[in-house]
């Protein structure tokens, strides 16, 4: 099994690619090793002394570190993921519930239509782009013309993140929908 590592715009989380499926569909985030009862993987690489995140996409794991340096848990972050889908074992021991529903979120109806719109454009042009960098984009409400966002994985605390809502996401979503004034992150 050869297992890529890229670099993200994060320099805390690197993004580890086995090769293989990591979940069929969606995204998981765990910001602790009590979050991530539900996944052995996340469970194990928690297990490693300085690691303090762990995203789980859809083909990649971004793993976020807190203290120590790279070329010290690289290997051991390497080690666990390669053995991990060696023996066959499970990402998740359950299917995780749709609590972040893409479409979902708080607005109100009159902007249903609105809203379809911003999920669509975050779905289409946004997420891809951003799972490029080991992370990953939740719509979370829509209100007087400002969305709000929940940055994830190699996203979520990254340097860039300000700059990207605000120069990227901020200004696609005001070029194509001219109800909304504004992107913040939750």
């Amino acid at each position: 099994m050869f297992i890529q590592t890229e670099t993200t715009p994060n320099p805390e989380t690197l993004k580890f690619l086995p090769g293989v499926g990591v979940l069929p569909s969606g995204s998981v985030d765990y910001r602790g090793p009590e979050e991530a009862e539900a996944s052995p993987l996340a469970q194990s690489l928690f297990g490693i002394e300085g690691v303090a995140g762990v995203f789980l996409g859809t083909d990649f794991i971004s793993v976020t570190k807190q203290g120590g340096e790279w070329y010290h848990l690289k290997p051991l972050i390497l080690g666990v993921v390669m053995e991990h889908f060696t023996r066959g074992l499970p990402v998740l021991m359950e299917q995780p519930s749709e609590s972040v529903d893409r479409g979902a979120g708080m607005y109100d109806e009159a902007d249903g239509e609105v809203v379809e719109q911003i999920t669509e454009l975050l779905e289409t042009r946004v997420r891809p782009v951003v799972a490029q960098d080991g992370g990953d984009i939740v719509f979370h409400g829509f209100q007087e013309g400002v969305v709000y966002l929940h940055m994830q994985g190699a996203c979520a605390g990254c340097p860039s993140s300000t700059m990207t809502l605000k120069h990227g996401i901020e200004r696609m979503l005001c070029h194509y929908i001219p109800e909304v004034t504004e992107v913040r992150a939750i």
